[in-house]
């Protein structure tokens, strides 16, 4: 019996990013991905295994080798509107956000269930492995293009900054590809 279940959304990729490894969070658009097991070749976040950093300070020490679940950060275009707007910006460039890839058609779509699928028809499959949280970065980067809108991320992002997600079936996305959404078959958690 399958535990994940078509949630019949689809996602059409409308946008592609490479971070590379480095000091800048900024993205280069692209019109390809090629995913492997460690994530983007050459990406900031690629890697099987990476250093433990304020997202679970709270379980190791920083810098603590950890299974990498944040290879790549997925967005929602209609999300990055409703930032864009919060910050008085006619439009959000994903590059700034150290996007990779950039979604249209899945709502609320910061808050899919953790451990759900994202699929191409090819077999590329990512999992999502949980809310990625609004930090000063971008800020950083969307005040060098827009000054004086910088700090307005960090707030305008809450709850709308998408998701992380690690490579689970290897292969390539481009866009125009459909992402279909299978979530956890499960009732929520009631403690």
């Amino acid at each position: 019996m399958p535990v994940l279940k078509d949630s019949g959304f689809l996602g059409r990729i409308e946008w592609l990013g490479h971070v590379p490894a480095g000091e800048s969070l900024r993205a280069m658009a692209v019109e390809e991905l090629a995913l492997g097991f460690d994530g983007i070749d050459g990406g900031r976040h690629a890697g099987t295994n990476r250093g433990s950093c304020t997202r679970v300070r709270n379980l190791y020490p920083r810098g603590t080798e950890i299974r990498n679940v944040r290879q790549l950060t997925v967005l929602a275009a209609e999300e990055l509107e409703v930032i864009a707007a919060g910050m008085g910006l006619p439009l959000l460039d994903p590059a700034l956000l150290g996007a990779n890839v950039v979604l249209h058609g899945i709502p609320d779509f910061t808050h899919v269930p953790p451990s759900s699928r994202l699929q191409s028809a090819t077999g590329t499959t990512l999992t999502i492995d949980m809310e990625n949280r609004p930090c000063v970065l971008p800020g950083r980067e969307i005040e060098v293009e827009d000054p004086g809108h910088g700090a307005a991320f960090k707030p305008a992002a809450e709850g709308r900054r998408g998701i992380t997600a690690w490579v689970e079936r290897p292969g390539k996305l481009a866009i125009g590809d459909q992402l279909t959404l299978f979530v956890p078959d499960q009732r929520a958690w009631r403690p």
